[in-house]
């Protein structure tokens, strides 16, 4: 396109406000002459291209599946991992929209504008480029990519990243799409969390929901939508990419009456036990090494031997709550491997499967209600409530089952969401499908990122990552391809030198080869820097720093290059700076912090609003 006639069109397109629909038929136009060449290569007479599907799960933990230690029963992902492969060392974020933002651009959270969580921005990284709460416009998504690529684009589930038209799966790649905009809510209706913002964001298809189907429940009704999408199009011939970005089984632990009682009585025992025996498991399978030990339990979590049977049995049932969760996703990720082997489409998929971060181990209910008497307080006493536990599931109902559950869902490993001990960023992964040539059921220890997406998913589908985007340079990628690795002629995407790096909330970590250095407020870091072997101390239970200085400052030199190749900012204001010491707070009260409590609700223009589709 001639740069002077891009000029005027931009200009147009601001004075008209239509700016967003212009300017991604400008995208498009770009993405074509892009991609152009990439697609020469495909011959008529070339394999088809597989169709690849990516089902993200929201704080599920390290060991829930089955074929990760569980006893949570997973028999529809475990067949998944048993005809793939299962890698024990891969990395995403420690909370959601971060994970989210490199799963679908391969670049750095502090560039693509998840820095911080938007629900979390610090004083001092309000305005700033990379921190603005959204995916931002100096990024490509992969499915703008492989739309571009002659991919149809599907994205059901939890979105989580700006509500805006231009912030939204339709005007970030995605053809087809049924999402909820907010990054958690009600499983039964739109039912939101504060009073300034009481109801959850839907969009479909590029247009704001004024409502939700009538049998709506999330897991069942992004299943049915993907299937819905997938048969539309099928007669094409074209290959698909679908982001699957469940809600479950993030709190509140909402599910159908028939899902709630399938373990009984199974958790009374306890979570030291639990943890125990997924950890006996584990190693039996060889996810990890003989000799692992356990973290050690948070010094805040009773031992369940001290509690009264019927405290046992109270916190239990959470737990139960919890792995029906679990199961219910499992049955309905099921039911999409069942319809694609119905339509022939099955032994082309491609997958990928895993958590978005540690689980929840933090009382998100208590954070977001706030001093009793607020308006957050009167709201969530009304709007959710805490219900008697033969209640617990029910629209209304909020249960989330604590830290000391959360601690089982990421054995063998310490702390979890939020935290970047390795329960809050360590995530199973299975990936299955065409591309694996690996032996199936095998099990792989490389160090894999989620990031590396992209890149992956790129090489699979027969593209590139261009350099410009619409005249615009674009970041470049962080994620390594894992096609080497998926072939079986690598162990590892990266060598010993390669690292990785996080910031979240002002705690911050680096892991290269086998050592790991982390920052991390007190009490559950020592607010400065620890350092462990993970090859020989996985959960974390002996720092190193005292005894290895030398290694310590090596890798802070290579965490000071990383903030400053990627706009680190640690924030002013931390969700656990006064985590210490409660009461009473370290530093002053201020009542502008967090800023999540004044996110107001998010109203769509008139004029994008529409029914749910049949």
């Amino acid at each position: 396109m001639d740069a002077e006639l891009l000029r005027a069109t931009r200009a147009k397109a601001r004075r008209s406000g239509r700016r967003t629909l212009v300017w991604k038929a400008l995208e498009a136009a770009s993405l074509a002459a892009a991609l152009a060449a990439p697609l020469a290569a495909w011959a008529a007479d070339a394999p088809r291209r597989p169709n690849i599907v990516v089902i993200l799960a929201d704080d599920m933990g390290y060991a829930d599946m089955g074929s990760f230690g569980g006893e949570i029963k997973t028999p529809n992902l475990d067949a998944l991992a048993a005809d793939g492969v299962r890698f024990t060392n891969f990395y995403t974020h420690a909370s959601c929209s971060p994970t989210r933002s490199m799963l679908l651009t391969g670049v750095d959270t502090h560039l693509n504008g998840l820095g911080n969580m938007d629900e979390w921005t610090a004083p001092n990284q309000v305005g700033v480029p990379g921190y603005e709460g959204y995916l931002n416009n100096r990024v490509a998504t992969l499915p703008q990519l492989l739309k571009g690529a002659g991919y149809h684009t599907y994205m059901v589930g939890k979105w989580h990243m700006g509500k805006a038209p231009d912030q939204i799966p339709a005007a970030r790649g995605f053809e087809r799409d049924f999402s909820l905009l907010d990054g958690a809510g009600s499983y039964w209706d739109m039912t939101n969390f504060t009073a300034a913002s009481p109801r959850s964001v839907f969009t479909e298809d590029g247009r704001y929901l004024t409502r939700l189907p009538a049998d709506y429940y999330a897991t069942k009704t992004y299943t049915d939508k993907l299937i819905g999408f997938i048969d539309d199009n099928k007669a094409d011939g074209k290959p698909f990419f679908a982001y699957v970005s469940h809600q479950a089984p993030h709190d509140p632990y909402h599910l159908p009456r028939d899902w709630r009682n399938r373990h009984v009585g199974e958790y009374d025992k306890g979570w030291d036990t639990v943890r125990q025996e997924r950890l006996k498991r584990q190693v039996e399978m060889g996810i990890t090494p003989a000799g692992t030990q356990l973290s050690e339990r948070m010094w805040f979590i009773p031992d369940p031997i001290v509690l009264a049977p019927a405290s046992r049995a109270v916190l239990g049932k959470k737990m139960e709550l919890y792995a029906g969760m679990v199961e219910n996703l499992d049955h309905h990720v099921g039911r999409l491997i069942d319809h694609l082997k119905k339509i022939g489409e099955y032994e082309n998929t491609i997958f990928v499967v895993f958590g978005d971060n540690g689980p929840e181990g933090t009382d998100l209910f208590k954070m977001i209600a706030g001093t009793p008497g607020t308006r957050d307080y009167l709201f969530a006493a009304s709007a959710w409530s805490q219900t008697h536990p033969n209640a617990w599931g029910d629209p209304g109902s909020y249960v989330a089952y604590g830290p000391m559950w959360a601690q089982v869902s990421a054995t063998p490993f310490s702390q979890y969401k939020g935290w970047l001990g390795e329960g809050g960023i360590r995530n199973a992964l299975i990936v299955g499908g065409p591309a694996v040539k690996r032996a199936k059921g095998s099990i792989n220890h490389g160090l894999m990122h989620v990031a590396d997406l992209m890149p992956t998913v790129l090489e699979i589908a027969g593209t590139n990552y261009p350099k410009t985007l619409a005249g615009r340079e674009l970041p470049p990628l962080i994620g390594k391809s894992w096609t080497k690795v998926l072939a079986g002629q690598a162990e590892s995407p990266r060598t010993d030198q390669d690292y990785l790096a996080w910031q979240l909330f002002g705690n911050h970590a680096l892991r290269q080869g086998d050592w790991k250095i982390r920052w991390l407020y007190k009490s559950l870091g020592k607010g400065d820097w620890e350092l462990f072997n993970l090859k020989t101390d996985a959960a974390e239970r002996k720092d190193l720093a005292a005894e290895r200085p030398d290694k310590v400052k090596e890798m802070v030199a290579l965490w000071d290059g990383y903030a400053r190749a990627n706009n680190v900012i640690l924030p002013n204001r931390s969700v656990f700076e006064t985590l210490e010491d409660q009461l009473p707070p370290r530093v002053p009260d201020d009542p502008g912090y967090p800023p999540l409590i004044f996110k107001r609700q998010f109203v769509p223009p008139p004029d994008m609003l529409a029914e749910p589709k049949p």
